[in-house]
């Protein structure tokens, strides 16, 4: 939860000597039994299969009664919270509408802020400077948000990762938007401690900064010892009058929501249900037992990789208003300079972001939805430490497929897919027509594909994704402007180190063993669709996938391919059958030719004049391009079984299901067809030879 780097000297001295004013009431109210949870939580010991002795039985029974009594102690947290206010837009209107003055002086504060900046825009648009000024004015709009307070520092962050509304400049300028807003009193901060856990600052740490740690917009930390444990933790208060303050900000919002959505036809997207959803996240945050239940959540899903950190709650001193957490050590990871004094390197903490991104996208689907540097940490340990879980998201499941199908779609150029694939991605409404789509698309990407995998910038890319979005009556859905952002971010951080950096080239292996190794039916069909062309099966991909596979920490050989040879068994895998018996085919003729052609070569000249009439130059009748074709197929097949053998799970036996499949009726129809192609295509070779005949044999 704490964003500081080294360990704060000043702590100690300004802190709130609390253990002098311990009174007999507080240790009455801290009673044994309620504060020893969270220390057996953290440090029983993992329970054994079976319980063979009585040490065993204890553990279980220690872990058990855990994970009882830190139930009840969120349970209890959750009733603190169960006032915490929530987003009604028509309760907030009932509310501020018999409020005309309040509202009248708010409404007027902003209109001056924002009228003035729209003013400018109009004069630029009126004297042609509108391209050329956007950027000023995107740094412009970033200062107003933020004198106007939280919600503006918000919703800027929120703008800041919608392409399908601001144009790139704006973008950019407003994913630095930070939150610079002063400080409140500490003592209101401590009377809120008191007030929400009903106990005194006595009886919950021995000390406690007598300052704030960090400051954001909705609330500010404190670092403090808690006094059943000694356990160092990070203590979040929320700023007084912040729900008052946000609620009438969203109803003139909204407000203006309704009047772009009337008038504004540049914008296409639904504002009022875009303003709707994100007031929703902003509340969320507002309530800090649900932000203690997503980092639990998120732990529970990504805190299992042994390269990342995520705090636990201390829920017997969590509630609507405040959070106590784990207090982190740690760097901010944009303090490069810092991170190598500990002898970390920052693009490894960063490729733990990635990967640790990439899963919370594609794999569960929950992920962290502000993930901006002074939210992540690296550990003097070398982990990469997630804080702040108020803003989180879910990517649906069907979405998850099909950003890896969009990827597919992109190596493969193939535009038609690309654009339909923004159904699925929920980017576009059924009745869009999407083939004006494809030329800008086309225009963009072949241009970028132009660079490999490992040149091709990620925010280019992104960027000139945006431009096309902006264009077209887009609607980004929320999970993926927010992944984009975070991925964007990464890659800024990473930049610093090393401006060669790309992290489309740190995802790509993920891609390639989800590709591998993933049974889920769109993926699979993606799989094949990358790996035949014009009927073809393209060996190189395959090696390609396999080498940048493996270099993914999860990857596993015997479940590479497991999904293209589950469609071979199945009764709907007939047209691939065919094209896997074509290719075998071809494979076995490869073979069978090359290495005739390399014996031919390695024989003694006497020999190769008997066996080529008199004509020891003169090898089997092929094509020098065609034999080299050949034996570049035999060794990529050679190069690709031995990165199976050399993965550490190899296992022959992955190979059974291609036995499988040739034992079935069809497969035996199949397999009778492919020796007969092969002893055609061979006698046809044969008699080239012998004859002499100078063309190849037909297919």
């Amino acid at each position: 939860m704490a964003t500081v780097a080294p360990p704060c000297p000043s702590w100690t001295r300004g802190s709130v000597p609390l253990s002098q004013r311990i009174t007999r009431r507080c240790f009455e109210t801290a009673t044994p039994t309620r504060f020893t949870t969270h220390g057996a939580l953290v440090q029983a010991p993992p329970p054994s299969p079976s319980p063979s002795s009585d040490k065993d039985r204890r553990s279980i029974q220690v872990l058990t009664l855990s994970r009882a009594n830190d139930l009840q102690a969120e349970a209890r947290a959750m009733t603190r919270a169960a006032n915490a206010t929530v987003y009604d837009p028509q309760l907030i209107a009932s509310l501020y509408s018999s409020q005309p003055v309040k509202v009248v002086r708010r409404t007027l504060q902003i209109l001056v802020a924002l009228g003035s900046f729209g003013m400018k825009l109009l004069l630029d648009q009126r004297n042609g400077v509108l391209d050329r000024n956007r950027r000023l004015r995107a740094s412009e709009l970033k200062e107003i948000f933020t004198k106007l307070g939280p919600t503006f520092v918000k919703l800027g962050q929120g703008l800041s990762t919608r392409p399908d509304i601001c144009p790139p400049e704006y973008l950019e300028e407003l994913s630095e938007l930070q939150d610079g807003l002063p400080t409140f009193p500490d003592e209101e901060a401590f009377a809120c401690i008191e007030r929400e856990l009903g106990l005194s600052l006595e009886s919950i740490f021995s000390s406690i900064s007598s300052s704030p740690i960090a400051a954001a917009s909705l609330g500010q930390v404190y670092k403090a010892q808690l006094k059943y444990s000694g356990k160092l933790v990070a203590v979040k208060v929320q700023r007084p009058g912040i729900e008052e303050a946000i609620g009438l900000d969203f109803y003139l919002i909204r407000g203006l929501g309704f009047f772009i959505n009337k008038y504004v036809d540049i914008i296409t997207t639904d504002v009022v249900a875009l303003i709707d959803e994100f007031a929703r996240r902003v509340f969320q945050e507002l309530n800090y037992v649900q932000e203690g239940q997503n980092a639990r959540r998120f732990k529970k899903l990504y805190a299992d990789k042994e390269d990342i950190c995520v705090p636990d709650v201390f829920w017997d001193y969590t509630s609507a208003k405040v959070l106590t957490m784990d207090w982190v050590e740690g760097v901010k990871l944009n303090e490069q300079e810092a991170i190598e004094r500990q002898g970390l390197k920052v693009l490894d903490l960063v490729n733990t972001g990635i990967q640790c991104s990439l899963r919370q996208l594609l794999e569960y689907g929950y992920f962290h939805a502000d993930p901006h540097p002074g939210n992540l940490l690296a550990t003097p340990e070398g982990k990469l430490a997630f804080l702040d879980f108020g803003m989180m998201s879910e990517t649906p499941e069907e979405a998850r497929s099909a950003i890896i199908g969009h990827v597919v779609h992109l190596v493969n150029r193939d535009y038609e897919a690309m654009a339909r694939d923004y159904y699925a991605l929920d980017f576009l409404s059924p009745d869009v027509d999407v083939s004006p789509i494809v030329p800008a698309l086309r225009d963009f990407f072949d241009d970028a594909l132009n660079y490999t995998v490992s040149e091709l910038n990620f925010k280019t890319l992104v960027d000139g994704l945006g431009n096309v979005l902006y264009q077209f009556p887009f609607n980004v859905p929320a999970y993926y402007a927010l992944i984009l952002r975070s991925l964007t971010v990464l890659e800024g951080l990473a930049l610093y180190a090393d401006p060669n950096f790309k992290v489309l080239a740190a995802s790509y292996p993920y891609f390639a063993k989800r590709l591998l190794t993933d049974p889920n039916p769109y993926l699979r069909d993606a799989l094949i669709e990358l790996l035949f062309q014009d009927r073809r099966f393209r060996w190189g991909r395959l090696e390609n996938l396999l080498v940048q596979g493996r270099l993914d920490r999860d990857f596993s050989a015997k479940e590479a391919l497991q999904p293209v040879l589950k469609v071979l068994l199945s009764p709907d895998g007939e047209e691939l059958r065919i094209l896997v018996i074509k290719e075998a085919v071809r494979v076995t003729e490869a073979f069978t030719l090359s290495t005739i052609s390399d014996t031919y070569k390695s024989a003694p000249d006497f020999v190769r004049v008997l066996v080529s009439n008199g004509n020891a130059n003169v090898p089997i009748i092929t094509s020098e391009t065609e034999m080299e074709d050949m034996t570049e197929l035999r060794d990529q097949v050679f190069r690709i079984w031995g990165l199976l053998q050399s993965s550490n799970d190899f296992d022959p036996d992955l190979l059974l299901p291609i036995l499988q499949v040739l034992q079935q009726p069809e497969a035996r129809r199949l397999g009778e067809r492919v020796m007969g192609g092969i002893t055609q295509r061979l006698a046809a070779r044969f008699l080239q030879q012998v004859l002499r005949v100078p063309n190849t044999p037909s297919t």
